[in-house]
C-alpha cells in the first residue's frame, strides 16, 4: 500500500489514525470527510501537505467516492454518525451515512478492486449484565439497541455480504469506547474534562454503573493498521485493551486528576435504552496478528488526555456552547 483513503478522517478516531499513519508509515493519505459538526479541518493541522490531502464530500455521493476509491490502494472507512443521544433525536442521518454511505463505498471498492477495511463498534452486540463475566467475541450474535448501533450493525452485514457475494477484499474491526485527543466535547470523557475546566460540575447519567471498555485512540489506530496490513479477508477482529471502568469510576478519576473532590458531580436522568456493559475479548487480534496496546494504564492515558484539553482550549471552545445547548434542550 502507498495511498490510503480514510473516510471520516477529520473526526476524532479517524484523525488520530491519520496522525498515526503519518508518524509510523510512509503511506500517503487522502481524507474524505463531510465536515459535519463532528469533523474539523483543525484535527489535521500540522500534518505534511505533501502526504495528506483533505477532500470535503459525502460518502453517499458516488460521484465523489468512485474516483477517490479507484485511486487508492486501500479504503479505511471510519465515517459514521456515532452519537447515541443524537440517534434517538433524529435517526435519519444515521441511516444515510452508516448504511447508504457504506453501500456507496462498497460498490466503489467492488468496481475498482480496492482493499477495504470497515471500522465498527462493540455496540452492535448489545450489552452484557453488570455481573456477567462474559465478553464480546467475533461470534457474539448482534443485538443492537439504538438507531446508532443498529445502523452500524447493518453496515457490518453489508461488508460481510460484499465479501461473500462479490469477493471483495475486506475486513471488519469492532472496537470498544475510545478516548484521547481531538474528541468532540459532546462525548462522555471530554465533556466531563471541559466542564471541570469551565468550573462546571460534571454530570453523570443515572447511578453511573454502566461499564465501558476504554481504549486510547492511538491503540485503536495501531490495531487498525495491523489488520489492514496482515488481517485475513472476510475476518472480523475485535479491538480492546482490557480497560473496563464504570462511568462513576471514570468521572471520579477525572475529578481526582484535576484536583477536585471525587463527589463533585451531579446525577442526571438516565438515557433511554442505556446499555449496561460492554467488554471486548481481543484475543484473536492479539494472538493471530500479534498486536498489543501501548496504553495499558487507563489513568495515565486519561491524564495525557486531560493535558491535551488544557493545552488546546481554542480547538474545543467553539464546540462547547453548542453541545451544552443540545444537552440542556434534552434535559441533561
Amino acid at each position: 500500500m502507498s495511498k490510503l483513503l480514510v473516510t471520516g478522517g477529520a473526526g476524532f478516531i479517524g484523525s488520530n489514525f491519520v496522525h498515526y499513519v503519518v508518524a509510523n508509515t510512509d503511506h500517503d493519505v487522502v481524507v474524505l470527510d463531510k465536515l459535519t459538526y463532528a469533523g474539523d479541518r483543525e484535527t489535521l493541522a500540522g500534518l505534511p501537505e505533501d502526504r495528506v490531502q483533505l477532500v470535503v464530500g459525502d460518502i453517499a455521493n458516488s460521484e465523489v467516492v468512485d474516483a477517490l476509491v479507484a485511486d487508492a490502494d486501500a479504503v479505511v472507512h471510519y465515517a459514521a454518525e456515532s452519537h447515541n443521544d443524537n440517534s434517538l433525536h433524529d435517526p435519519a442521518p444515521f441511516v444515510h451515512t452508516n448504511l447508504i454511505g457504506t453501500f456507496t463505498l462498497l460498490e466503489a471498492a467492488r468496481r475498482s478492486g480496492t482493499r477495504f477495511h470497515h471500522i465498527s463498534t462493540d455496540e452492535v452486540y448489545g450489552d452484557l449484565e453488570l455481573d456477567d463475566p462474559a465478553k464480546f467475541t467475533p461470534e457474539t450474535p448482534y443485538n443492537p439497541s439504538s438507531p446508532y448501533s443498529s445502523t452500524k450493525a447493518g453496515s457490518d452485514l453489508l461488508v460481510r455480504a460484499w465479501v461473500r457475494s462479490f469477493g471483495l477484499e475486506a475486513t471488519i474491526s469492532n472496537c470498544s469506547n475510545n478516548y484521547g485527543p481531538r474528541q468532540h466535547v459532546e462525548k462522555f470523557i471530554p465533556r466531563q474534562i471541559t466542564n471541570v475546566l469551565d468550573g462546571v460540575r460534571p454530570r453523570l447519567y443515572g447511578a453511573g454503573e454502566n461499564v465501558r471498555d476504554w481504549i486510547h485512540a492511538d491503540d485503536h489506530s495501531s490495531a487498525v493498521l495491523r489488520i489492514l496490513e496482515r488481517g485475513r479477508t472476510g475476518e472480523t477482529y475485535l479491538i480492546g485493551a482490557d480497560g473496563e471502568k464504570n462511568n462513576l469510576e471514570v468521572v471520579q478519576a477525572i475529578l481526582r486528576l484535576m484536583g477536585q473532590e471525587p463527589d463533585a458531580f451531579d446525577h442526571v436522568k438516565d438515557r433511554a435504552g442505556h446499555d449496561l456493559r460492554y467488554a471486548i475479548d481481543a484475543s484473536k487480534l492479539r494472538e493471530e496478528l500479534e498486536w498489543e496496546p501501548a496504553f495499558t494504564d487507563f489513568e495515565s492515558g486519561l491524564a495525557d488526555t486531560i493535558d491535551w484539553y488544557r493545552a488546546n482550549e481554542p480547538w474545543w471552545r467553539k464546540q462547547k456552547a453548542e453541545a451544552e445547548a443540545k444537552y440542556a434542550q434534552a434535559g441533561h
